[in-house]
Formats: C-alpha cells, structure tokens, sequence
C-alpha cells in the first residue's frame, strides 16, 4: 500500500494517485515506478533488520489489487503473488513471522483513502466485491496454506458498517472463514472489529476455532495523531485526562471480550506522532500502552515502520527527515505528488531516497518496543 500521509502527501486514494501517474508517463513507466517503489522502499534489508532490532512479527498490508487484475474476469496476478511470497521467504529467513494483511479489499471496505476509496465503499452492497473478495483469500489460502513463516490471515484491515453492523459482519467474517478453512486449516485468522477495528461486538462470540480477535488503538486521537497542536500526555485531551489508568480502561473492554469469549486479542496497529521523540509525553504513552498490553495479555504490532517525517498522524520508527524537492515541506505542493512532475528527471535520486539507510532510527522508541 502507498499511503500519502507516510510519503509526506495528502491521503488521497493509491488509485488515484496511479491514475494520474499513468496520465503523465503512460502504463509502462506507471510499472516501471511501482517496481521501483516495491524494490527500494522495503527490501529484504528491513526483513534483516527487523529481526536484528529484535522483534518476531510483520503485519504485511498489501491491495487487492496487487494480486487481482482489473478485469471482469477473476484472474489471479501471479507476479503479486509472488511478491508476497518473497516477503514471506524473507521472514522465513531471518526468524519473524508475516500477518498478512488486505488493506485494501474489493470495491474498498471503508470510506478513507487506505482501504484505495475515494470516498465511497461498496464492499458491503455489491454481491460481486464480496465474491471477489471470498476468492481472494481462497487463492492465497492456497498459496500460503504450508508456510511456517505466515503467522494468520488479517482478513480485511478496518471495516466501517455504519448500521446494522452485526448482522452485516459477523455473517460476511463467517463466509470468508469457511472457505479459508475449506483449503487451510491452521493458519490463525484474525478479525478485525467494526468501525475502524473499535466494535468487537459486532463479531460477536467466535463461530469457529483458531481465531484471533484484532482491534486497533490510538486514543486519543488529538494526542496520537498531533491533530491538536500542543497537547501532552499524560494530561488533557477531549475534554478528558489521559493517564495509564485512563489508558487500559479504554483498553480493558477488549480485555472484557476476550475472557468472556475466550478469544486472543490482536492489537494489529497503534502508534503516535513522534513530534521530537519524547518531548510532548509521546513515548511515556507508548510506555503506558505496553504495560496495559501486557497486562491484559493482549499481542501487538506497531504502526508503523518508516514513514517520511511528518507532524500529524503515527510515524514511523524510521523517518525520513531530509527535504528534497519531492518532499517539498514548505509546498505548495506536498510530498506524494510532486513525483508528478519530478519522477522523469530525478528518478535515480528518488529510488535512493527510499531506502531505509536514508532515513533515522528512533532508537528510543525502538528499544522501548524491544523491552
């Protein structure tokens, strides 16, 4: 997935962004961008590094479209897949294990820019996205049913069913595990809870075994995502104070849900803008996060892993910080889309800019995760 937000841009839709790339340079060299991209954002080094900075697990998020060819026709695109699989290989190698993730899912499974929508989902009304969507996971069951690398399936990254959620969730889940377990019936496969992973009570009480309950955690908001300039943790925020205490009681209905059910919680992202490391409180929430995981025995990724370096929404534990002209922080035009105009002329120095050699460790927060 190309976020715009973690490349310094506006968050609009990876479609659309492709869309006016294929524009400006035609379809081969829009193929010859996304190979670039894919070869020097994350490489087989991050997979090294990761297990050497010490942690066991990637959640991978990946479109549909990576391994589904825009067509009629359901037709497999076998190069994706491979794609994945040579990540997967990579974990294998250096001792972590993969969740593979479908951020983006047919005909996009919420309204924001990260599930590829432009600001309509029709994932939940249209017959034909949901059977899509069923067969994608039946070709990468498939593909991925032997791997012991693959810790489970994150089936669909932050639904959003604004009404009737649990009549609409919980049979559309129970489908698309039946026919994951009709090829693969090891594998953990992760459910993600109701408007942006919140509402685990619209899955209700777990409908098979081997299953793993996934929320995600930000809170608060204004704190996390520096969407309110100034705030500090612990301290004031909506109208509320945000403390280790006020922190796992958000955190504690999943607990709730999680002995009631006896289902495993996955905490699949959560995360802070790291404004200049620890000076607003920002790692003293990390710190009080983990604790309340641990606690209540919860499991975690942590969004995310680089980003170019940004002043709202979570970065990365790498950032880029240097400011070429296809970050541009002073704009007008931000990050993103000035490869609109740039990539021709500056390609060799924008592949370089990628990589994560290029961009700084928070080695503070890193070892706060490790620990």
């Amino acid at each position: 997935m190309m976020e715009g937000y973690i490349m310094h841009g506006r968050n609009i839709s990876e479609k659309s962004f492709k869309a006016e790339m294929a524009r400006r340079y035609g379809e081969e060299e829009l193929d010859n961008f996304t190979a670039a991209f894919r070869d020097n954002f994350i490489s087989e080094e991050d997979f090294k590094n990761i297990s050497g900075l010490g942690f066991n697990c990637v959640r991978l998020p990946f479109n549909h479209k990576l391994i589904e060819n825009q067509d009629e026709k359901f037709t497999i695109n076998k190069s994706g897949v491979d794609l994945l699989k040579k990540a997967v290989s990579w974990c294998g190698k250096y001792g972590i294990y993969c969740v593979l993730d479908m951020h983006a899912a047919p005909g996009s499974q919420n309204q924001d820019w990260h599930s590829d929508s432009d600001g309509e989902m029709f994932l939940w009304k249209d017959k034909k996205c949901q059977e899509r969507y069923f067969k994608l996971w039946e070709v990468l069951a498939e593909n991925f049913k032997d791997e012991d690398a693959v810790a489970g399936y994150n089936i669909l990254n932050e639904p959003v069913i604004k009404e009737d959620g649990l009549n609409t969730l919980r049979p559309f889940y129970q489908e698309a595990v039946r026919r994951i377990r009709a090829i693969d019936k090891n594998h953990i496969i992760f459910l993600e809870g109701n408007i942006w992973s919140q509402r685990l009570e619209d899955i209700g009480e777990p409908f098979t075994e081997n299953l793993s309950y996934s929320c995600h955690f930000y809170h608060p908001l204004d704190f996390t995502f520096n969407f309110q300039r100034g705030l500090r943790y612990p301290g004031q925020a909506n109208g509320e104070y945000w403390d280790a205490d006020r922190v796992c009681k958000d955190l504690e209905v999943y607990h709730g849900y999680s002995k009631k059910w006896n289902v495993p919680i996955f905490l699949g992202e959560f995360g802070v803008n790291s404004r200049c490391g620890e000076c607003y409180g920002e790692l003293e929430w990390v710190r009080d996060t983990l604790k309340c995981f641990k606690d209540f025995g919860f499991h975690w990724t942590y969004w995310t892993y680089k980003a170019v370096a940004n002043n709202v929404f979570p970065d990365g534990l790498y950032q880029y910080t240097a400011n070429p002209p296809w970050v541009n922080r002073q704009g007008p035009i931000y990050g993103l889309e000035n490869l609109y105009t740039l990539w021709k002329n500056h390609e060799k120095d924008i592949k370089e800019s990628w990589k994560t050699g290029n961009f700084t460790l928070n080695k503070k927060l890193s070892n706060l995760l490790v620990n």
